[in-house]
């Protein structure tokens, strides 16, 4: 393995696994806060990406940069205050049914709006130029403004929710919420708040990745699992457990996409010369690479086995 692609796997790693942090930062403060498995977070994803689209063909991205993801958040906010807080009582599989309906009618209602085909939603000027070169191996300045968002973003969520006292009262109304409620704070106000905060995280996400991976229609159905698979390695409602799992599943799928080794290479190497099927043949000439988009999986598979809660997790999956 050469230093080129020691440098590449290390640097892109490092960025995608900020950004699929980013991504499920929102709704491991959901479930972490709420309990609610909100399967339309990809959702909200995909329309913060278009409503910035909208934004910033009328104005600029910077607006569109604050104000869609507070859209997001207020949609998100409403949602749970008149709808999902009635759902609440019935129990988590009621959520769950509720939030898988919740992400088709955002699907559908996007493409009644904006159309089924792409939109050119595209990186600002400001930011679409080479920030640094290494090795041969260019990386823009936008990609470096979204990793400082997403470590940024890390480190306000942790200083809130672990030395603060509004942190406390958020974590103490989903396991005391009657002792939270005799303290004078309105418990369900609470959770509307942290709801329509983690959809506009989640807005944020889209804000920042639409313009980099394509804003369409899908990109939420795409993107939907690996969110899933990111909080439940890393444990449920940890929010250390989704920057850790978010880093692992980046470093591995990078590692493997840079890989391009199979296992007739392998026999090769080890001195084996085996006359094989056709079938057989095209089974093992599999590379790596062409196996990097299920690598997040088997590690979700292998962490399921080994640890049910996950990596920092406090809750059985």
């Amino acid at each position: 393995m050469t230093f080129e692609i020691l440098i590449f796997i290390f640097f892109n790693s490092i960025l995608y696994g900020m950004f699929l942090f980013m991504l499920s930062s929102g709704l491991t403060l959901i479930f972490g806060m709420m309990g609610v498995l909100n399967f339309a977070h990809a959702s909200f994803f995909m329309l913060g990406a278009y409503i910035a689209y909208q934004i910033n063909s009328l104005t600029n991205f910077w607006i569109a940069l604050f104000l869609a993801p507070l859209t997001v958040g207020i949609i998100g906010g409403l949602t749970e205050k008149f709808a999902l807080r009635k759902i609440h009582k019935y129990g988590h599989v009621a959520e769950l049914i509720f939030t898988f309906g919740l992400f088709y009618i955002i699907e559908e209602a996007v493409q009644m709006i904006w159309g089924r085909v792409p939109v050119q939603y595209e990186i600002p000027d400001s930011l679409n130029f080479s920030l640094v070169e290494i090795s041969g191996m260019s990386y823009p300045a936008y990609s470096m403004f979204r990793l400082f968002l997403s470590v940024a973003i890390f480190l306000a969520l942790y200083q809130i929710l672990a030395k603060t006292k509004t942190g406390l009262i958020i974590k103490a109304s989903l396991t005391h919420p009657q002792m939270v409620s005799a303290l004078g704070h309105n418990v369900p106000k609470v959770f509307s708040y942290v709801f329509g905060f983690g959809c506009g995280l989640a807005g944020l996400a889209g804000v920042l990745a639409g313009n980099v991976i394509g804003t369409e229609p899908s990109m939420a159905l795409l993107l939907g699992p690996i969110v899933f698979v990111v909080i439940v390695v890393g444990g449920l409602g940890s929010l250390k457990g989704a920057l850790y799992s978010s880093l692992l599943i980046g470093f591995f799928q990078t590692m493997a996409i840079s890989l391009e080794f199979s296992l007739n290479d392998l026999l090769a190497v080890l001195g084996y010369e085996i006359d094989l099927e056709r079938t057989i043949n095209e089974f093992t000439s599999i590379t790596i690479s062409q196996l990097a988009p299920i690598v997040p999986y088997l590690l979700l598979i292998l962490v399921l086995v080994s640890r049910p809660r996950g990596l920092f997790g406090g809750r059985d999956v």
